[in-house]
Formats: structure tokens, sequence, C-alpha cells
């Protein structure tokens, strides 16, 4: 990777990928960015890899997002990219894997756009969150104005959006925002943990449901729930008694083994 401003290590069928500029607050830039469209496109081809967790270098930043000093010499054309090499959100979007996204730190505007492309936020007490696309003067392009209002409710994400104040992590937990808080030299521990869980799914069952809840998600809760109804028919009829049967005596082992 360039100036290996994308770490990735594994822990098993777990790969762990990290951005790596903490002198930097880990801020998105054009190498960063490109690094990691190409790691994730790696992690995707790889079938070892069953989850991936992402975090940031370092106890500040998760990311502080588009880094300005370039916007400022290159323009704004990433702030609304479509392409993965460009756009972090396209590049994490290209996994059908499950994605557990570490909060380490600050998660800022581009960075906190980031975090909503994950499937699941565990995230440190030293987290916070902010989107201060108001304050810079840019609009979001990476759907923080949509996504947000989805996940926390619209008025409190007008709170954030129009203020640009910080969310600590105790506040983005209580309003479902992140999916647990845990102090900080248990996050990583506690990511790689659930992505254990989510790795012993089988592969293609995981990338089918997992496309099942994002699809629905974006759809009205009517055709939503026609979206289920059509998939799962489709899906369970090739599933027979005896897969049916060997599947529970597993179900029950591990649930005699937690």
């Amino acid at each position: 990777m360039s100036e290996d401003v994308v770490l990735v290590s594994r822990d098993g069928p777990v790969a762990i990928v990290t951005l790596n500029r903490p002198q930097a607050m880990n801020a998105l830039s054009a190498a960063l960015r490109r690094a990691l469209a190409a790691t994730f496109r790696d992690l995707e081809a790889d079938d070892s890899v069953r989850a991936i967790v992402l975090t940031g270098a370092g106890t500040r930043a998760f990311t502080a997002g588009l880094d300005l000093k370039e916007l400022g010499q290159q323009g704004l054309g990433a702030a609304n990219a479509e392409g993965p090499d460009d756009n972090p959100v396209k590049a994490i979007e290209q996994t059908g894997k499950p994605v557990i996204g570490a909060i380490n730190g600050v998660a800022i505007t581009g960075g906190f756009e980031v975090a909503l492309a994950c499937d699941v936020l565990i995230a440190s007490q030293n987290a916070r969150f902010a989107d201060t696309h108001a304050r810079v003067g840019i609009m979001p392009g990476w759907g923080l104005s949509q996504k947000l209002s989805r996940l926390i409710g619209p008025y409190r994400a007008r709170e954030l959006s129009l203020s640009g104040n910080f969310l600590d992590a105790a506040t983005a937990e209580r309003w479902g925002l992140v999916n647990r808080v845990v102090p900080a030299d248990e996050l990583l521990p506690a990511a790689v943990k659930l992505a254990h869980d989510m790795a012993s799914i089988a592969p293609e069952f995981s990338r089918t449901y997992k496309r099942l809840i994002g699809d629905g998600y974006a759809l009205p809760f009517g055709e939503a729930m026609a979206l289920e109804n059509s998939r799962s028919t489709a899906a369970n009829a090739r599933v027979s008694a005896a897969d049916v049967e060997a599947a529970r005596g597993q179900v029950q082992e591990r649930g005699r083994s937690q």
C-alpha cells in the first residue's frame, strides 16, 4: 500500500484494516482513499476472509474525514466522488462481508460517513462523532445527510448537522448510533470477537442476508416486507428438512457452549 497508509493484519478469518495516518488524525488523503479501495477489493476476493474490522491508528481519531489541506489544493471533487478509489464509503460497500467499525477516537464529517458505511459500530469511550459539513461550507456527498436521520431520527440529526457539535460515545449509544461502548483497551478485542462470531456463518448466507437487510432498509416498509417474502420463499425452497435438522444441532451445541 502507498506509504503504508492502510495496514492489514489477520486473526484467522478476520481481517483488521487500520487507517494509518495518526499524525494527521487519519485524514482521508487521496493516497489513503486509493489504498483503502484496493484493500477492500483484495479482501472481497480472498475467500479465507469472512469478516472485517475497520479502525484507526492511535487513540485520537478513527478518521477526521477528508484532508482539508489537500482539498484546498485539489478542489472538492472527492466530496462527490462516486467511484470507490475516491469515495471510501463506496470502497467499503464493495464487500458483501460483514464490516465492523471499531471507532477508537473522533469520527468527523467524512469520517462520520465512513463509520456509517460499516455494518456494526463498536465505540471506545474515547469516541466522538461530529458533522462539521455546515461549518466547513461543504455539502455532504457520501450519504450523511440521509443516513443519519434514518438512524437517530430527523430532530437529533438536525441538532448535530446544523450545530457541528460533538456527540460523545455514551450519548451515541443511547441514541442508537453505535451498538455498544467499551473501554479503549477493550475495543479491538471486542470488535474482533464479534467478527469471529460473524465469520462462523456460512459466507454466502451471510452475504445474502446482509444484502436483504440493506436492500429492504432502502425501501418503504410495505415494499421491504414484500422483498423479504419474495427472496425468502425462493431461498427456503432450496433448504431440506435434513439441512434444518443438522443446523438445529449446531445451534443447540453453540448455545450450550456460550
